[in-house]
């Protein structure tokens, strides 16, 4: 290797390293880029109708901020009542508890009665676990603050790609050389079909799983079922691991009317969770994007290990997206093209040595000699 091609991959590590070390910025930008293909889907649905660009961007904004904030309106008052209620049931239900461990105390022979705890000693032994839990709570509340940036950073951005994509686009183009451009920009058109797929293909899906949580809970007359059922739509965007934590809150609330209704809304989930992941996402997804379920689930796993929650939420459109990158470029054009390439040596050698045997050299014209063979003087070249 001449001195060139040493500072040639050494900018290749160097980058990668620094690539790396931006991985979470880069999921960001990733996030926004998605957003900002959803928003601009809905955009050119605005145009085709006849709307200008500038509009259609605007109402496809206002919408976008329409449905969060009545997400929040629909999820966060009911849950406040809950816990607020939550909040005095607790102390009830440990003052039934001490009043039925203190009748127990009476029922028992004089002997055992020291070796039997009572609340208080329970409470201090627990104590520790509560101040964890507390400081959890406030690491909690100081990670909710940096996803609120995080997610602020995403709508900036998701608005600057909106407002002008085509620059970004060319920007992105230019990264690589002239003769591969107009093949990244073939590839670049498949991944924004692709994830235009997904997006509906995901809102569907939420809005069928939503639809018959809020039908069941209502049905089994749980409290805030609408925003149970919301939430459950949501969090449906999460594959696997998304319905097991929208079980969670159901099952709480339900659980402070009566213990049979938290099974119940468990077994409601469970059948929900095996008709999601079994009929509705491989019928809807089929017909939107093409991924094996077994992909799935090992792409979730490599991409919660090395970028955290961010990758496992945006595990499904990294993938739609690699998969396309992986096909087109390391498969089509480097695998496949090496083949065909020593294939294509091959026959113009062999090509080469059959006209050179088959022209009659030693002919009645001994003067004239045979021409060379132009497939000779190609491979020469080569």
């Amino acid at each position: 290797m001449n001195l060139g091609q040493w500072i040639g991959l050494i900018a290749i590590v160097l980058s990668l390293y620094i690539l790396w070390q931006i991985k979470e910025v880069l999921l960001l930008m990733f996030a926004a880029v998605v957003l900002a293909t959803s928003l601009n889907r809905l955009a050119r649905c605005f145009q085709s109708w006849g709307m200008k660009r500038g509009f259609a961007v605007i109402l496809s904004v206002v919408i976008f901020f329409a449905l969060i904030v009545g997400f929040f309106r629909v999820i966060v008052p009911p849950f406040v009542t809950q816990f607020h209620e939550l909040t005095y049931r607790v102390p009830q239900g440990l003052e039934r508890f001490n009043g039925w461990f203190n009748e127990l105390k009476t029922q028992v022979p004089d002997q055992l009665i020291p070796y039997i705890p009572d609340l208080d000693s329970l409470i201090q032994q627990a104590q520790p676990f509560i101040n964890k839990l507390v400081g959890n709570s406030f690491a909690f509340v100081s990670g909710s603050l940096e996803a609120l940036l995080k997610m602020l950073l995403v709508l900036v951005l998701t608005g600057m790609l909106l407002a002008n994509p085509d620059a970004y686009r060319r920007v992105f183009i230019r990264l690589f050389p002239s003769f591969y451009r107009r093949r990244v920009d073939g590839i670049l058109d498949q991944c924004g079909t692709s994830l235009e797929g997904w997006v509906v293909g995901a809102l569907i899906a939420m809005a069928v799983v939503g639809l018959m949580s809020f039908i069941g809970l209502s049905a089994l007359g749980v409290k805030a079922a609408l925003a149970l059922g919301v939430l459950a739509g949501f969090l449906n965007l999460i594959p696997n691991l998304g319905p097991t934590l929208s079980v969670v809150p159901a099952m709480a609330i339900a659980l402070l009317d009566a213990p049979w209704k938290a099974v119940a809304v468990l077994i409601l989930y469970f059948v929900i969770q095996q008709a999601e992941s079994n009929f509705i996402t491989p019928v809807v997804m089929a017909h939107q994007v093409s991924l094996l379920p077994a992909v799935t689930l090992i792409s979730q796993l490599f991409f919660v290990t090395f970028f955290g929650f961010l990758g496992l939420f945006l595990a499904l459109p990294l993938t739609v997206v690699a998969k396309i990158w992986l096909q087109e470029v390391l498969i089509k054009d480097v695998l496949d093209q090496w083949g065909a390439s020593h294939q294509q040596e091959a026959e113009l050698v062999i090509v080469s040595h059959s006209s050179t045997l088959d022209d009659p050299g030693d002919g009645e014209n001994p003067d004239t000699q045979p021409e060379k063979p132009v497939n000779d003087v190609v491979q020469r070249e080569d």
